[in-house]
């Protein structure tokens, strides 16, 4: 079982990396288009990155994502997997959110909601529909059977496409998929499973919406 890494590791592990490629903290902050004063905190152990430095550090420090995650204290994908299987209810995941520690401030799930909202007028446009026709395909593609939604998700679409529902039902999990498809994501895609998580919410909020609306 791989041990937990600290943020010192992290730092000393960075500062390796850019003496090997004789880069500069300046120099790697143009390259991420990260403050410079952010990249030295994170080096020195006083800032705690987060999944988006490290996914940029990564990219062009040619390193695994995975080896930065891990030494930045951040829990293994299969700790989370296992964790990610159990939480069936908005509640539940937004524990597992909060107590993992991948999210900058507090997660919200109004903010969802209103994404939500805002895509039902998008879903009832011609674009809107188009979008979800076609790109829906690809998104689960790339998910695979990660995610504790899978099946809700491909039952909404299933839905969709054949018009199985009210116009009212349709427009609901329209947004649902819409979201899905667009990621406006809390959490990065790039982080499996729990990139995931906030789309899974997305879809309990309108599958709770389903069974309390009159339609």
């Amino acid at each position: 079982m791989p041990v937990k890494g600290t943020e010192t590791d992290l730092g000393l592990y960075l500062k390796r990396l850019l003496k090997e490629r004789s880069l500069s903290m300046r120099k790697l902050s143009e390259l991420t288009d990260i403050d410079t004063a952010t990249i030295s905190r994170i080096i020195n152990g006083k800032r705690k990155a987060t999944p988006d430095h490290l996914q940029k550090f990564a990219e062009h420090l040619g390193v695994p994502f995975s080896e930065l995650f891990a030494l930045a204290g951040y829990p293994m994908e299969e700790k989370v997997q296992q964790s990610s299987e159990k939480f069936t209810t908005v509640e539940s995941i937004q524990f597992l959110l909060e107590s993992t520690n991948l999210i900058d401030g507090e997660f919200n799930i109004e903010s969802v909601e209103q994404h939500l909202a805002k895509y039902e007028q998008y879903v009832q446009t011609e674009e809107g529909t188009e979008n979800i026709l076609k790109n829906f395909g690809e998104k689960i593609k790339k998910l695979g059977s990660v995610g504790p939604f899978i099946n809700q998700i491909k039952g909404m679409y299933e839905k969709f496409i054949t018009k199985n529902g009210t116009p009212r039902e349709l427009v609901l999990i329209g947004s649902a998929l819409i979201y899905f498809i667009i990621s406006t994501d809390v959490i990065p895609d790039y982080f499996l499973p729990l990139g995931y998580i906030d789309d899974a919410i997305a879809i309990q909020i309108v599958m709770k919406w389903l069974s309390i609306k009159t339609l």
